[in-house]
């Protein structure tokens, strides 16, 4: 089963912490968004696989935009 890292809010990618193929653990920081601002740590909810990344640094993505996906 595959799950979506989706974006909490809306902000730009500064860095991408994984890489596909790396292996996660859950609450471990995957991406870092800034947003207003802030730097915004965006952590995975469940252990696992990371199969695809969405996003490149410095993208401009939405809220509820997918990030990345762990399986």
């Amino acid at each position: 089963m595959s799950i979506e890292i989706l974006s909490p809010m809306p902000g730009t990618v500064v860095r991408i912490l994984v890489k596909e193929g790396d292996t996660v653990q859950e609450g471990e920081s995957i991406i870092v968004l800034e947003s207003m601002k802030m730097e915004n740590y965006i952590s995975t909810k469940s252990s696992g696989t990371v199969k695809e990344i969405k996003v490149s640094e410095q993208d401009k993505v939405n809220s509820k935009a997918v990030l990345m996906i762990i399986g």
